[in-house]
C-alpha cells in the first residue's frame, strides 16, 4: 500500500511536466496587475481540470480566482496563495510565474490525499503583488472575508538561495495631487497658485520628518507631474510616495503625520489637495516560526537545506503581511539560482525560467504539501502555531 507521502510525491512528479510548462507559458507572456488575464486563465482552467471548483474576478479583482476542494471528512482548512503578476518592464523578474505554478500543483497534490486525512483545499489567486491598479490582492482577500474560515496559508517565493519567513515593512502607497490656478509666470504672477510649490514643501518636509523617525521607517517618493512649461504657474502637481514601516500600528502613525504635512503645504500655498492611497495599503509580514520549521524539517528530507550564515532581515514589502496578521501563513524562500542575483534583475528574470528554477516546482509543491499534511495530522501542532501567532501578532510593535 503506498503511503500519503508517497503518493505526494508521485502526483507531483507525474504532474510537474504540466506545470513547467504552465510556468513557461506565463513567463513568456508576462502581466501587470489587474491585466493578468492569461496567468489567470491557465492557472484556473488546469485547477478545474484537477477537480477544483473555481470562481473567477473574485475579492474585487477581476484577474483573481478561488480555487476550492472540500473533503466530506471535517479537518483544518488549507489555502496556498498564488501570485502571478509581472514587473512593468521587466517581465518576470520576481519569478512570479514559478510561484503560482508552484502553489497550484502543492494543492493538486495534497487534494489526492484530503478525503484520507480530511479538509479542505483551496488555491487563491491574489494578483498584483508587484503593486499598480488594484493591487496588492491579497489585501482585498482579507479585508472582504476569504480568510476567515482559513486555519493556515502557505506559499513560496522564487529567491537565490533557500530561506525561511522574514519580517517584512508594512507599506501604505500614497498618491499627493495639488489644485493650484494657472497664471502668466512672468506678467501676472500674484494671480496664480502653484501646485508645484505644494508639491516641493511636501518633498522637503518629507526629508525634516525622516530625523524624527525610527530607523526602521521609510519615505520613499517621486514627483509625478510638476506642470509643462516654465512661464505658466503650475495649477496642477502630484507625487507618488510609500510609507514603510516594521509594523502597521507605527505606520498608521506615520501616515496622519504625512497627512498633517499635505495639509500644512496647501494652507502655505492656498492649493487645494487631494491625498490618499491609490491601492490596497500592505501589512508586515508576522513570521510564525513553529510554521517554519515544519516547512524547513521537509526542505531537509527532500536534501535541501537553508544556511543560517546568510539569513538576512526582510526590508521590503509584500502583501503575504496582510494575511499574516489575521492567520498563521508562511513565506520562505526557494533556491533558483547557483549564486548571488538580486532581486527584480534581467539575471533574476531568466533564473525564472531556468532548469533550476522549473525544479524548484515540484520541490516547492512536495513541501509546501507536506508541511500542511503534517499540520492537518497533528490537531496539537496547528494549535501551538496559532497559539504562537496570536502572540507574535500581539507583540509586533515591541520588537
Amino acid at each position: 500500500m503506498i503511503g500519503i507521502r508517497d503518493l505526494i510525491d508521485r502526483v507531483v512528479d507525474g504532474k510537474v511536466e504540466i506545470y513547467k510548462g504552465i510556468s513557461l507559458q506565463i513567463h513568456d507572456n508576462p502581466e501587470v496587475s489587474n491585466y493578468e488575464f492569461f496567468a489567470s486563465k491557465i492557472l484556473s482552467e488546469q485547477l478545474i481540470k484537477e477537480g477544483f471548483d473555481v470562481k473567477l474576478d473574485v475579492a474585487g479583482h477581476r484577474t483573481g480566482f478561488d480555487a476550492r476542494y472540500k473533503s466530506r471528512k471535517p479537518g483544518p482548512t488549507v489555502v496556498f496563495y498564488a501570485e502571478y503578476d509581472a514587473l512593468p518592464g521587466a517581465g518576470h523578474a520576481c519569478g512570479h510565474n514559478l510561484f503560482g505554478a508552484t502553489s497550484s500543483l502543492a494543492a493538486v497534490a495534497l487534494k489526492k490525499i484530503i478525503d484520507e486525512v480530511g479538509g479542505e483545499v483551496r488555491v487563491y489567486g491574489t494578483p498584483g503583488e508587484e503593486g499598480g491598479e488594484n493591487g496588492s490582492a491579497k489585501g482585498s482577500f482579507v479585508r472582504e472575508g476569504f480568510f476567515d474560515d482559513v486555519d493556515i496559508a502557505l506559499g513560496v517565493h522564487p529567491g537565490y538561495e533557500h530561506g525561511l519567513t522574514n519580517k517584512t515593512l508594512a507599506n501604505d502607497p500614497v498618491d499627493v495631487e495639488f489644485f493650484g490656478k494657472a497664471s502668466h509666470a512672468s506678467g501676472a504672477p500674484e494671480k496664480g497658485i502653484n501646485a508645484l510649490d505644494a508639491i516641493i514643501q511636501v518633498y522637503n518636509a518629507s526629508n525634516a520628518l525622516r530625523q524624527h523617525l525610527t530607523d526602521d521607517v521609510r519615505i520613499q517618493g517621486v514627483i509625478t507631474n510638476g506642470g509643462a512649461a516654465a512661464n505658466v504657474v503650475p495649477d496642477y502637481a502630484s507625487a507618488r510616495f510609500y510609507l514603510r514601516a516594521k509594523s502597521r500600528p507605527i505606520l498608521n502613525d506615520l501616515y496622519n503625520k504625512f497627512e498633517n504635512i499635505v495639509k500644512g503645504a496647501a494652507l502655505q500655498t492656498g492649493a487645494e489637495y487631494k491625498f490618499g492611497l491609490f491601492q490596497n495599503s500592505v501589512d508586515n509580514v508576522v513570521p510564525t516560526p513553529l510554521f517554519d520549521e515544519v516547512y524547513e524539517k521537509h526542505l531537509n528530507r527532500y536534501g535541501e537545506f537553508i544556511s543560517r550564515d546568510k539569513i538576512k532581515k526582510g526590508m521590503g514589502s509584500t502583501d503575504v503581511g496582510n494575511i499574516s496578521q489575521v492567520i498563521p501563513t508562511i513565506h520562505p524562500n526557494i533556491k533558483i539560482a547557483n549564486e548571488y542575483i538580486a532581486g527584480h534583475s534581467v539575471e533574476f528574470r531568466e533564473a525564472s525560467r531556468s532548469e533550476l528554477g522549473l525544479n524548484s516546482i515540484g520541490l516547492g509543491a512536495k513541501v509546501l504539501a507536506n508541511t500542511a499534511l503534517d499540520i492537518i495530522l497533528d490537531p496539537h501542532l496547528l494549535e501551538r502555531i496559532k497559539k504562537q501567532h496570536e502572540q507574535n501578532v500581539k507583540n509586533q510593535n515591541k520588537e
